[in-house]
């Protein structure tokens, strides 16, 4: 029976099986003659590489009502990555742009913002999405940007679609639309989304009783999906995390600057695969005890942004409470996944789940000691204030490192 439930404080908006690819494309050509809407695309040169990355290239090489891609390069130090990188775009013809973000021109304009105060010095994905962002404001035609990940095994370009629609349909009015999937091989993955995230909100909901914002983070199937499509004016408001706690953090922004009546999320397919970090028990600093920590602090100082009192022993109770929900989640998991023949390793789970729960306290010390945390990139409405050419600039350099590429 096709899923249709209705959960939550947000709209879910489910694959029923009723729509072809082509029919969700050509509702797209027609709304997009009149909302314009730009993809971003944040890459790294090993992920710029691999054969992922070809996949999608070459699917959005059928992709119409796209008006422009703008491909960020991250992670990608040397003249010969950016050389790759236009190689691999260049089948998207004029529509396509490549922003080297470690490029002698990205990191002059970096040091501009740096020595006015404005904190951009940490790279990573945060960095390379709000600098697409601030690419794309340069066009006024532009109503709202699209982002996905250069990782996804099986990209099909009915993903895009299905992310584009609830945002360029002028029978909708959402502001923010979320992609949810089902993240399965011969197994389940999404480990920090079923073992951590999930019962960490709904020990916190049973901690701190009627909270809206937990609320409207446990409607999402998927918070920590890499996809999502925002209006370019609330693009221009959002603060954007640099580190794993982006998608949370992207997540909070949205609440707190638009209404969760304005908030979707979309089936985006049946099923998604893309590379798995490392969980690395033994290393916190690394792999999927990183992420969880970054995610945890996140969700710790939006709290404390609205108000919510939180001290040592309140770290205390919450590692409790979140290990009891989470060994049920176990319970569930393991059910649903011999239902469904699929392998899985119990003590695996188990062992995961005490790592996180170790990282409760963890994260309860850094924000402890730094409350309001500075890794937040400044929205472009403050940059805009401050230097407000800058999103031209941006293309300036683009061009120029694309012209200069071309001459020698």
């Amino acid at each position: 029976m096709p899923d249709f439930v209705q959960q939550g404080l947000i709209t879910t908006l489910h694959d029923l099986g009723a729509i072809e690819r082509e029919q969700l494309e050509t509702m797209l050509q027609r709304a997009t003659q009149h909302y314009k809407i730009g993809l971003v695309l944040p890459v790294t040169a090993a992920d710029m590489r691999a054969k992922p990355f070809a996949n999608i290239v070459q699917e959005l090489r059928a992709v119409s009502y796209i008006d422009q891609i703008i491909v960020v390069l991250g992670v990608a130090p040397d003249e010969e990555d950016y050389r790759e990188a236009q190689a691999a775009v260049a089948a998207l013809g004029d529509k396509a742009a490549v922003l080297w973000s470690e490029g002698p021109r990205m990191t002059a304009l970096y040091d501009e913002l740096l020595e006015s105060g404005l904190n951009v010095s940490v790279p990573g994905k945060g960095r390379s999405v709000w600098t697409a962002f601030g690419y794309l404001l340069a066009d006024p035609r532009l109503k709202a940007f699209a982002l996905h990940d250069c990782d996804i095994v099986n990209f099909d370009r009915e993903m895009l679609a299905r992310l584009c629609l609830p945002m360029a349909h002028p029978a909708l009015d959402f502001e923010f639309c979320k992609a949810y999937y089902a993240r399965t091989t011969d197994r389940m993955h999404g480990r920090v989304v079923r073992l951590l995230v999930k019962p960490l909100l709904r020990a916190l909901i049973s901690m701190l009783s009627k909270n809206h914002f937990l609320e409207y983070m446990d409607s999402f199937r998927y918070p920590l999906s890499g996809e999502f499509a925002v209006t370019c004016n609330l693009a221009r408001a959002n603060r954007i995390p640099s580190d794993w706690g982006l998608e949370v953090g992207t997540l909070a922004e949205v609440f707190r600057n638009t209404s969760v009546k304005r908030v979707c999320q979309v089936d985006l397919c049946q099923q998604y695969e893309h590379k798995h970090q490392a969980l690395s028990l033994d290393d916190p600093t690394k792999g999927l005890m990183k992420m969880s920590a970054d995610i945890l602090t996140s969700i710790f100082r939006t709290l404390a942004s609205q108000g919510t009192v939180l001290q040592s022993g309140h770290f205390l109770t919450l590692r409790s409470a979140f290990l009891r929900s989470a060994q049920d989640a176990i319970r569930q998991y393991h059910a649903d996944a011999l239902m469904n023949g699929l392998t899985y390793d119990r003590h695996d789970e188990e062992q995961a789940v005490e790592g996180f729960a170790n990282q409760v306290m963890v994260a309860g010390e850094s924000f402890q000691q730094d409350p309001a945390g500075g890794e937040a990139i400044p929205n472009w409405s403050r940059v805009l204030t401050a230097f407000p050419d800058f999103p031209q600039q941006l293309r300036k350099a683009a061009v120029a490192d694309a012209e200069q590429l071309t001459a020698v």
